[in-house]
């Protein structure tokens, strides 16, 4: 069984790429770092598990109503597209960010927290989640927001049979 098809990578492309485009609502410092970002940014890097394959990235990040931020993103890797998009905005009784996301394929959602550390925003998704093939798969995803780059540390495990994909995604401004 082909545990890295297509549609199953990506769906954790997707996964990814949600975890570094949501942004949680309400003024402030918070939301004053987050807007640096706002922007068209471009992002490659490599897919591995049993095959390593390249993918390439493009986000962008527009102002959303209020004090959000609105992302639409899409990726290519062996010949399939994945699009995401959500919106992103600081919940002041939590003390952090979150980004709201929904990926076009295997109807995949997510909620990412983002925490600021200094100048750096990181958000951190973890999430447990059914591709259209019909595979288990635990996500953990890191996007690292820092000055003119962005980061995206992404990691799957597919339950059944222990199989991993990883990537690693750097994304600069366009």
């Amino acid at each position: 069984m082909n545990m890295f098809g297509p549609l199953s990578r990506a769906v954790l492309v997707g996964a990814a790429m949600v975890a570094s485009t949501t942004l949680p609502a309400l003024a402030g410092p918070e939301m004053d770092l987050l807007k640096t970002y706002i922007g068209t940014w471009k992002g490659s890097g490599t897919v591995s598990g049993s095959q390593a394959q390249p993918v390439t990235c493009r986000m962008a990040l527009t102002k959303g109503n209020g004090e959000k931020l609105n992302y639409n993103g899409r990726c290519s890797l062996a010949g399939a597209q994945v699009a995401v998009y959500g919106t992103i905005a600081w919940i002041e009784a939590k003390h952090h960010f979150e980004a709201a996301m929904t990926s076009g394929i295997g109807g995949f959602n997510g909620v990412a927290v983002g925490q600021r550390s200094g100048a750096n925003i990181v958000f951190d998704l973890q999430q447990r989640a059914d591709d259209n093939e019909g595979n288990d798969i635990t996500v953990s995803a890191k996007v690292l927001l820092s000055g003119n780059s962005m980061g995206v540390d992404f990691h799957a495990t597919f339950n059944k049979s222990g199989d991993k994909v990883d990537a690693k995604i750097p994304f600069t401004k366009a």
